[in-house]
């Protein structure tokens, strides 16, 4: 049915239209602006990645150990 959902005159289509609707000029600043927010996405999606990583790692009773704070053992009597 679908098996080919794109085919190439679909997008000299989509492209004429875009020309059309937006005109020749914008268009180099949309897709400089479409660029720059994709590497920003893409570096955010990365730092997010990076920063999970170390504590996914980390074993789960060194990691309460570590960070519960001591308490020092009273004898029974005093």
């Amino acid at each position: 049915m679908l098996r080919n959902a794109i085919e190439p005159w679909h997008l000299v289509l989509i492209i004429v239209a875009a020309v059309l609707l937006f005109g020749s000029k914008k268009l180099p600043d949309m897709a400089r602006g479409l660029g720059r927010s994709m590497r920003i996405l893409k570096s955010e999606a990365k730092a997010l990645k990076d920063d999970r990583a170390p504590a996914a790692t980390e074993h789960p009773a060194t990691a309460s150990a570590t960070t519960a704070p001591r308490t020092e053992a009273t004898p029974a009597g005093h």
